[in-house]
């Protein structure tokens, strides 16, 4: 088997390399879109190729090797058994991290719902009365539409403006489906452990989309920055997590994003993240070609 069944797992590599300097550079929605996106194709070109690996195993079977001893043909060995062993239990632990990641979404979003019990199916809003600054959106699902979850505690800590801005910005979550975004390159991380630079990438890259969503929204950038500072000091005093979900370094990022003109879309780059992520499926789909020669040559 040529190296083209190697190739998927350099390139995850390359694009967990190149994620941090696009989610900086290119425009949030744009790269979160095209990070994804590659990370999905890369996830599933990898996993294709850990199946071809051990695949190759086939020439180890007793009913394989016995025939070709009869019949006198020398069976060839496309890779090394160990490199298909390994492959073999690459898989099983990808299995199982992604029926661990599955049920974790599952269990997450079973939780959210239950936050929304007892409240009115048309109301967007749910303000709970708890001490504890808190902010985040409740995606739609098939029989509820999404929620944007506040605590009283955060409500009393930002002015009107800011609050306007709050609201914005968790809007853009459901409005743009961010959890699915999120969800998508979970799962393709789980697959794919190489690509947790691009999870993290893309994680922040959400938030920075809301952001200029709401920044947008209330025609403010510097009242947004401020409303984002402000509830992530709020949080901080409360020694909890930030309210919109992310670390000290990560906000500071974003107020300072905030300060600054939107970034551009930079649609070459964009383009070529996106080439980096098919390149990965092409090399499979060569690899793919070796392991059906390889059988014809066993079947034959």
């Amino acid at each position: 088997m040529r190296i083209d069944v190697y190739t998927p797992l350099v390139l995850s590599l390359l694009l967990a390399a190149v994620a941090p300097q696009v989610s900086r550079r290119v425009s949030p929605a744009l790269a979160a879109r095209v990070l994804t996106a590659a990370a999905v194709i890369t996830a599933a070109a990898t996993t294709w190729a850990l199946v071809l690996l051990a695949a190759t195993l086939i020439n180890e079977a007793p009913p394989v090797t016995e025939e070709a001893r009869a019949e006198g043909r020398t069976l060839p060995e496309p890779v090394p058994e160990v490199i298909g062993v390994a492959a073999l239990l690459a898989l099983a632990v990808i299995a199982h991290r992604f029926y661990r990641a599955v049920r974790t979404e599952a269990t997450t979003r079973r939780t959210l719902r239950r936050l929304c019990e007892g409240h009115p199916a048309d109301s967007e809003l749910i303000v709970a009365a708890s001490p504890v600054p808190e902010a985040f959106a409740i995606p739609a699902t098939a029989r509820a539409p999404g929620r944007i979850l506040v605590t009283a505690a955060m409500l009393a800590a930002l002015p009107p403006a800011e609050r306007r801005v709050l609201f914005a910005h968790e809007r853009a979550h459901l409005t743009h489906r961010h959890a699915r975004i999120c969800t998508a390159v979970t799962l393709a991380t789980a697959a794919n452990p190489l690509l947790g630079p691009v999870r993290d990438a893309v994680a922040f890259l959400v938030e920075r989309w809301a952001d200029e969503h709401a920044a947008d929204a209330v025609g403010d950038r510097d009242t947004a920055a401020r409303a984002l500072a402000r509830a992530a000091l709020v949080a901080q005093r409360a020694r909890r997590a930030c309210a919109l979900a992310f670390t000290d370094r990560a906000v500071t990022r974003r107020v300072a994003a905030l300060r600054t003109a939107p970034p551009p879309h930079l649609w070459p780059m964009a383009a070529a993240v996106l080439t980096l992520g098919i390149l990965p499926a092409l090399g499979a789909a060569a690899a793919t070609g070796d392991l059906l020669e390889l059988l014809e040559h066993i079947l034959d």
